[in-house]
Parts: C-alpha cells; sequence; structure tokens
C-alpha cells in the first residue's frame, strides 16, 4: 500500500542517531558557566551596531541585562574596550612580509628575513599578510600600508627587520610598532570590533589623480564600507530611509547618523557648494585618506 511505504534513503544520506544529552553533572554545569562567561564577555565587548543599539537593549533577562551593564574591569583606555586577546599577542600561523615604499637593498634584506624566519614574503598585499615594513618612523599613503592598516596589520619600522636579522629570531614587534592608526587598528582587530568604516557610504564623484578611484574603492571595502553608483540626494526618500550609524564617529557627533560621503579630490576642478546637506556629507579625499591612516572617522565642518 502506498501509505504502508518507508521513505528511500539514498547511500551515504542516512540519517544520523541524535547525539546522547550530556547529562546535568558537575562538569557539564562548569561547561555551561564557562561557555555563558565566554559570552557574556563577548557581548560587552561591542558597544552598539549599526542601528546605535547594544547588546543590553536586546535582551529581556534581568540577569544578563545586569551583567552587560557592569563596568569593564581595567579599563585604560577608549580603545581598550575588551580582552579578547592579549595586546601584542602575535596571531597564530606563519608570518607574511610584505614591505612598502622600501629600497631595493631593504626589500633584499627582508627577503633574508623570510628565509631565516620561514615565513612568506608578499609582492602584493592580500588577507594573509601580517607585517607590513615601511622605511620610516612614520605611516605612508601607499595602497600596500594603508591597507595594511585597515587589516589591523603590524606596520613596524624597517629596524624590526635589522634587528631580527641580527639575532636569527623573530624580535617582539611592540617596540618597533608604528603608534596612533595602525595601534589603533591593530587593537581594533584583536578585540573584534567592527571595521572604521562600517556603516559608511561612500560616492566617489569626479576624476581622481593622485589615488585613483579604483584604489580608493578598495580602501572602502577593506574598511567595511559601501560604495555607492550613484550620487545621493539628500532629499530623496532611499537617503532619508538609511537609518545606520557610523561605529567609529564619536557618539555625540552628528557624524554617526550621516554616514553617506560624496568624496572629490581636493586638486580636482569639482567643488560641491555645501558641505553638508541632510545626511549626505561632502568631504575632500584628503579627508578620506586621513581617516584612513590614523584609523579615525575625522570630524567635519559642517
Amino acid at each position: 500500500m502506498p501509505g504502508n511505504r518507508q521513505p528511500r534513503v539514498r547511500s551515504g544520506n542516512q540519517p544520523r542517531p541524535a547525539p546522547a544529552m550530556e547529562p546535568a553533572g558537575r562538569g557539564a554545569w562548569a561547561h555551561s558557566r564557562a561557555a555563558l562567561a565566554r559570552l557574556e564577555k563577548l557581548l560587552r565587548c561591542s558597544r552598539c551596531n549599526i542601528f546605535g543599539l547594544r547588546p543590553v537593549d536586546y535582551t529581556d533577562n534581568e540577569n544578563m541585562k545586569s551583567l552587560l551593564l557592569l563596568p569593564e574591569k581595567n579599563e585604560s583606555s577608549s580603545t581598550s574596550h575588551c580582552s579578547v586577546m592579549n595586546i601584542g599577542q602575535r596571531r597564530d600561523g606563519p608570518l607574511v612580509l610584505i614591505g612598502s615604499g622600501l629600497s631595493s637593498e631593504q626589500q633584499k634584506m627582508l627577503s633574508e628575513l623570510a628565509a631565516i624566519l620561514k615565513a612568506k614574503k608578499c609582492a602584493e598585499f592580500d588577507s594573509t599578510v601580517t607585517h607590513v615594513i615601511v622605511p620610516g618612523d612614520a605611516v605612508q599613503s601607499t595602497l600596500k600600508c594603508m591597507l595594511g592598516i585597515l587589516n589591523g596589520c603590524w606596520i613596524l619600522k624597517f629596524e624590526w627587520v635589522k634587528a631580527c636579522l641580527q639575532r636569527k629570531v623573530c624580535e617582539q614587534e611592540e617596540k618597533y610598532e608604528i603608534s596612533e592608526g595602525p595601534q589603533r587598528s591593530r587593537f581594533n582587530r584583536e578585540q573584534l570590533l567592527p571595521k572604521l568604516f562600517d556603516g559608511c557610504y561612500f560616492y566617489f564623484g569626479g576624476t581622481f589623480k593622485h589615488h585613483p578611484k579604483d584604489n580608493l574603492i578598495k580602501l572602502v571595502t577593506a574598511a567595511g564600507g559601501q560604495v555607492l553608483s550613484r550620487k545621493p540626494k539628500p532629499d530623496s526618500d532611499v537617503t532619508q530611509t538609511i537609518n545606520t550609524v557610523a561605529y567609529h564617529a564619536k557618539p555625540d557627533s552628528d557624524q554617526r547618523f550621516c554616514t553617506q560621503y560624496i568624496i572629490y579630490e581636493d586638486l580636482s576642478n569639482f567643488r560641491p557648494e555645501r558641505v553638508r546637506q541632510g545626511k549626505v556629507w561632502m568631504a575632500p579625499s584628503s579627508w578620506f585618506i586621513d581617516c584612513v591612516m590614523s584609523f579615525e572617522l575625522l570630524p567635519l565642518d559642517s
């Protein structure tokens, strides 16, 4: 009879028995408490989502709410929101090195170091890069360096290469790290926080010669932003319905909610009439580059 037929199961897709439940003993309780502690720690690391809401705003459980509202212990600076990973801790996995703005002699020394440390040396930046080496004491506005900053890589002075070659070991990076923007970005990645342009939209108007438009688009993507194919209109319904907030804007700034940017090159003939129109901001490409290099959503004059 059709009603008595058993369902046909193809080979390799046989249903597996459900796993046995772990007995609710002391070990299971300890495991549950440890998992809850990890979840609590991760949730408290986040300030807010793209709509400006925090984890505490989504819970109806009074116990969890009280935990999320507790002050963070040992909070020493505005960049240290939590301790998901020890600051300065080297990531697991192989070292991947790339030089930015180095001379031919410096590139040769970097290759020698890669061989000694059994690391990989890249010619072009990709997502596996862990260390970007620059020749001086300051960040550079090269594509490699800026991508390294946005990806939370170590941005190191060339003295690190010399020190490693001298001792034939991988020296601690903190002593040779470029401070400010690169360090902020590294902390941001280690703490699992959103990227620099999270919640932001960009439209590039006019021509770009100093920094090609393709490179600027790569930077927006690496920073977690979105590229607009059409120029945003301040009075359009589409513009007004975008309610995302810029995660890295100051909490008391209008920039949290005015997250659409029209970027133009400073040296071009294109000049906007106003800096701000509703939810749309107009900004020069120099502001965009400065934001990337400092890893800050810098304020704009309204």
